[in-house]
């Protein structure tokens, strides 16, 4: 239904924002309408056991993990799409906020490593407690901090707000009108 050319023509689609804004819902949503893989976030598996204490290293692990995680499953890819559930740009957002700076070979990636369309979730859902979320007094901060991350690369992007079906529909007509060139 939505095949492109060639495999080097493959699409991807990340869906990126702040914590607790439907992220890893609307990543799999998206990948079963598309009918295509949907690469999970590494840091979700990582970060288990980690009792929110987390180091450089562990920041470096998870890019390294993220990285090889997307190159594994991308050619699983059905229909040249594939969904991303996050992107390593988290990585290097996490690094600026806990550690005051990025490793450069974070950076680096995130100039060579391109996505199509971000969708950047809105943080207009309520904040669900999970053991591996942070900051719920912060969410407009990191809000911005997202939308400058995307405006320093030049990515392609649109804010998905909504509540429920509403939401995900408002992130598959996204995708959708993208494909399509509306």
């Amino acid at each position: 239904m939505y095949s492109r050319e060639n495999r080097n023509d493959l699409l991807k689609i990340a869906v990126i924002g702040p914590e607790s804004t439907g992220k890893s819902t609307m990543a799999t949503y998206l990948a079963d309408k598309f009918n295509t893989v949907c690469i999970p976030e590494y840091a979700r598996y990582y970060c288990h056991n980690l009792h929110n204490q987390y180091t450089l290293q562990d920041e470096i692990n998870m890019f390294y993990g993220q990285l090889a995680l997307e190159d594994a499953l991308l050619p699983l890819a059905q229909n040249n799409i594939v969904i991303c559930d996050v992107t390593i740009m988290t990585i290097k957002i996490w690094c600026d906020y806990l550690f005051g700076d990025t490793p450069r070979e974070v950076q680096q990636e995130i100039l060579n490593r391109k996505y199509d369309l971000y969708l950047l979730m809105d943080i207009d859902l309520p904040w669900e407690d999970d053991p591996l979320r942070d900051f719920p007094e912060q969410r407009e901060y990191f809000m911005q901090v997202w939308k400058q991350e995307l405006h320093a690369i030049q990515g392609r992007y649109q804010i998905i707000s909504g509540l429920g079906e509403d939401r995900l529909e408002r992130g598959w007509h996204a995708v959708d009108n993208f494909i399509l060139g509306i």
